[in-house]
């Protein structure tokens, strides 16, 4: 993976996953947005958007 900052606010950490996921409501082209994610503000950012019912995946 290339160097890749984290998307959670505020961090600089380099990022070790990216986390795939889409808005149903929106995304109804299939399309697939995509953050990226420290090992410490990983679970942070699935658990939000699994709240929300747009998690799909983490992928290295």
């Amino acid at each position: 993976m290339s160097e890749q900052q984290c998307s959670r606010r505020g961090c600089s950490a380099e990022a070790s996953v990216f986390i795939e996921w889409a808005n149903p409501n929106i995304h109804t082209d299939g399309r697939v947005k995509v953050w990226a994610a420290c090992a410490e503000h990983q679970e942070f950012l699935v658990d939000y958007l699994s709240a929300r019912g747009f998690f799909l995946r983490v992928r290295d």
